[in-house]
């Protein structure tokens, strides 16, 4: 388990890179934390980091998106689950976790299982803290604490670091 404090959201977006340095085709990141903790500006570095294509943006309206890597190899998919009511649902949206990079917000309880390997990622913001107007990188935030957990058998091989 990693714990860390992400001050601003340039930070954020560069630990989301940090994470993409360590996927590959089927892994799972499960984020979870409360509206404006920052789970897409993590999400957002992570798909600039794998150099994919097309914006990554809150997943307010769409339940799931594909962004395909510019260099090939496993797209990006981001799950917004935060409007499914089971797992079952998630299911439902017949996403290829095997042969993709899946990144799964509010996630809590949606990805039993799906894989027994997941990076579960937890975003706390202090209770009250004011979120940006604009969610621009460089807007003052309150400091975020950020738990890293790594489960099962994929990250016992190749452990996060």
């Amino acid at each position: 388990m990693i714990r860390l404090t992400i001050d601003t959201p340039e930070a954020m977006a560069a630990l989301g890179a940090r994470i993409a340095r360590q996927l590959v085709e089927g892994d799972i990141v499960a984020l979870d934390g409360e509206l404006g903790a920052g789970k897409t500006t993590l999400t957002r570095g992570l798909g600039e980091a794998l150099g994919v294509r097309g914006a990554v943006t809150s997943p307010t309206f769409v339940l799931a998106r594909t962004h395909p890597r510019e260099s090939g190899g496993a797209s990006l998919v981001h799950v917004d689950a935060y409007r499914l009511g089971t797992a079952a649902e998630l299911d439902d949206l017949d996403i290829d976790f095997a042969g993709s990079i899946v990144v799964v917000e509010w996630a809590a309880g949606m990805l039993d299982g799906v894989s027994e390997s997941v990076l579960e990622v937890s975003i706390e913001r202090p209770t009250g803290a004011a979120v940006g107007s604009s969610g621009e990188a460089g807007e003052a935030i309150e400091p975020r604490r950020v738990t890293i957990t790594p489960r099962g058998p994929r990250w016992a091989q190749h452990p996060f670091v």
